[in-house]
């Protein structure tokens, strides 16, 4: 996939979806175990990366990660602040970052237009499992839990996780159909077999 230097429309467009996910965290959350809440952010993660691609997804969750650091109470909850990264929930939102890339790199595989089971898989690959891989060795860091309790415990998330990919995968698909002007991209033309499925 190549990179383009962004122009202020992309610019605009990064901070739409940084937006987006500072409003999803406006409904709270819902403390488990561990500390680490379910929030609805991730899914705003999820659609970063795969309306803006790989690289414009991750500059958007970065800048409000940013925001956050400095002491903005953008995470779920009224959040924000640097404890938020010396806490049992900093793998997470660090790994937010990979998970907005990872979903753009799969949506976008060959820079080919969006499909529903590229997307699923997408959503997936990094919007659960990508953020998990660096969530839960973290939290189990910081609670000081064996990384195999950690995990276990970490189960509970996956419900709510799959549903926003779910979520997602509807999103972006209706988008690529009734708004495409919206991914601000040319996409290659797909394999027979690939508009088949779609």
């Amino acid at each position: 996939m190549t990179f383009r230097t962004p122009d202020a429309t992309d610019l605009a467009r990064v901070a739409v979806l940084a937006a987006l996910i500072a409003v999803l965290g406006l409904p709270g959350s819902f403390p488990v175990f561990g500390g680490v809440p379910i929030t609805a952010q991730t899914l705003g993660v999820m659609l970063a990366g795969a309306i803006l691609g790989p690289w414009l997804g991750a500059l958007s969750v970065t800048i409000l990660l940013v925001l956050v650091a400095v002491g903005l109470p953008l995470l779920a909850g009224g959040r924000g602040g640097f404890a938020v990264f010396l806490g049992p929930t900093a793998g997470y939102a660090i790994g937010w970052i990979l998970g907005a890339i990872v979903v753009g790199l799969i949506v976008h595989a060959g820079n080919r237009r969006p499909v529903w089971w590229r997307t699923a898989i997408g959503m997936v690959a990094g919007g659960v499992v990508a953020i998990y891989a660096l969530g839960i060795p973290v939290q189990s860091l910081v609670t000081r839990l064996p990384l195999g309790d950690t995990v276990i415990a970490s189960l509970v998330f996956i419900p709510g996780d799959l549903l926003k990919a779910a979520v997602a995968t509807i999103v972006v698909t209706l988008l690529v159909r009734v708004y495409p002007r919206g991914f601000r991209r040319q996409w290659r033309a797909a394999p027979v077999e690939e508009r088949v499925a779609a």
